[in-house]
């Protein structure tokens, strides 16, 4: 960007700049006086916006594990078939540790009482263990049996006996696939069939569900994590009713959950920052913190199609720098519903919203599309996915600028991701320091505007080059939302 400006003082102003006319009075001498300042603010603006940004990564000041697979997965509750089935290979190069399935009442738990019928939602389980995640199971479903009458207001069952016999049988059932999993009681209870689940709880009758709930869990399965509550609003008065009940009562709260749609990560990072402030007010209880739903405005999102994966990079780095112990990306797949389906439990204002929302709204959640096309944003997760190992100190100077930086004992590589969340482009001077040998370093571009899905399209490679021992320099442009990756071995 080239600006124009005035020089004041000494001398005759450029071509273009209006002498002050003294006839016309103060108020056009000020005028000028404010048309300059504006001039040379945008001067000072485009200089601070054109320096070169410095960045660190230092090979020998290791900070411990990076856990980037807790920055993990989850598929929508949409319909009963396993939606991203013939995706597991990719899924699994994710290398994700856990995904959030919801258990909703297409899955048929309880078709009379006295029977459960399981078969359908192992099917969706083992596609999850494939992976080799764990499922984050979340309890989001009301069987006839025991709820009647289609209400969003009415949450609690009729029988509280056959509801814990039920949820006990569901956690025995898959102890054989595997004990400790996490339990989420509830999915944005807050705001009923809006939020795709087909209740709406008020605080004091969340607390009694959830004591009920987890009771039953914990008979069935001592190891397994409960918590919830998967608020769609964080700053509902449901999770402080949650969070008095459990102190007040020595409950078991092994995580806390919630879920923001927002363009700005530095949203996202503020529910973070406000539910850890909230937790500092209850000290003897020590959960998890998971938001396990998370992605862009839903409404109304960024349409520059480099913009979600450098959003995914930067939100995870807020996530991580606030302290978040794990999340879950909304989600894996887009999926057409099934009016009749969901027509058997919501009301028919639910049932129309579910369906025009899932049917007729553009989406851009999921990894892949409505046809299993894979999107830009998979790519970001999966340079994000070698990032095993120690984590390095990475330092950067800007603010759009950051990254982070690993070194991986078991593959003996460094690993560098980089990315510019600006609509400007940033040059930066790239220094890694006290490489302890020789080494060849490859970088790889992420391109989100090519047509091409092949993965050597989208994850651009330059040509090896070498490094030599000791430090590092490399100078580079990085465009508007750009990604970047580095391995050196």
């Amino acid at each position: 960007m080239r600006i124009g400006y005035c020089l004041l003082g000494e001398g005759r102003p450029t071509v273009g700049c209006p002498l002050p006319d003294r006839r016309q009075g103060r108020r056009s001498l000020a005028a000028w006086w404010l048309l300059a300042i504006s001039w040379l603010a945008l001067l000072t603006l485009h200089n601070a916006q054109s320096q070169t940004a410095q960045v660190e990564v230092a090979c020998s000041e290791p900070l411990g594990p990076l856990h980037i697979a807790r920055m993990a997965l989850g598929q929508g509750g949409l319909s009963r078939d396993p939606m991203w089935a013939d995706r597991v290979a990719a899924v699994r190069a994710l290398h994700p540790d856990v995904i959030r399935l919801f258990i909703q009442e297409y899955f048929n738990l309880l078709p009379e009482r006295g029977r459960n019928q399981f078969e359908t939602l192992d099917r969706s389980v083992d596609t999850i263990l494939e992976t080799g995640a764990k499922p984050l199971m979340c309890i989001c479903f009301k069987p006839a049996v025991l709820f009647p009458k289609v209400d969003q207001d009415i949450v609690e069952p009729a029988d509280y006996q056959g509801w814990d016999e039920l949820i006990f049988n569901l956690v025995r059932h898959y102890q054989e696939r595997g004990r400790g999993w996490q339990w989420e009681i509830a999915n944005e209870p807050d705001i009923g069939e809006d939020g795709g689940c087909p209740y709406r709880f008020k605080p004091e009758s969340y607390v009694r569900y959830y004591q009920h709930t987890a009771a039953a869990i914990l008979r069935a399965d001592p190891s397994a994590q409960v918590g919830g509550p998967a608020l769609a609003n964080v700053r509902s008065p449901i999770l402080p009713a949650l969070l008095d009940f459990c102190a007040s009562n020595s409950a078991p709260l092994n995580f806390v959950s919630w879920h923001i749609y927002s363009s700005d990560p530095k949203a996202v990072r503020g529910t973070i920052d406000y539910v850890q402030g909230l937790l500092r007010k209850y000290p003897a209880l020590k959960p998890e913190t998971v938001l396990d739903e998370w992605n862009m405005d839903l409404t109304n999102p960024p349409l520059d199609p480099r913009y979600q994966p450098c959003y995914v990079a930067e939100v995870i780095w807020q996530m991580k720098d606030a302290g978040l112990d794990y999340s879950c990306y909304y989600h894996l797949r887009d999926w057409y519903v099934d009016y009749d389906t969901f027509a058997r439990f919501f009301s028919p204002q639910g049932t129309a919203f579910m369906t025009r929302w899932w049917n007729r709204m553009p989406q851009f959640d999921g990894l892949f599309d409505y046809q299993n096309q894979v999107r830009p944003a998979y790519f970001t997760f999966k340079l994000l996915s070698r990032l095993a190992g120690e984590r390095l100190r990475l330092t950067s100077t800007p603010p759009t600028v950051h990254g982070f930086a690993t070194h991986d004992e078991r593959l003996r590589m460094y690993n560098v991701v980089l990315w510019n969340f600006s609509s400007a482009p940033q040059e930066i001077e790239l220094l890694l320091k006290e490489l302890p040998a020789d080494m060849r370093i490859r970088h790889i571009v992420l391109d989100a505007a090519t047509a091409s899905n092949d993965e050597n399209a989208r994850l651009r490679p330059d040509p090896f080059a070498r490094l030599k021992k000791s430090d590092a320099h490399l100078s580079l442009r990085l465009e508007p939302y750009s990604v970047h990756y580095w391995s050196l071995e």
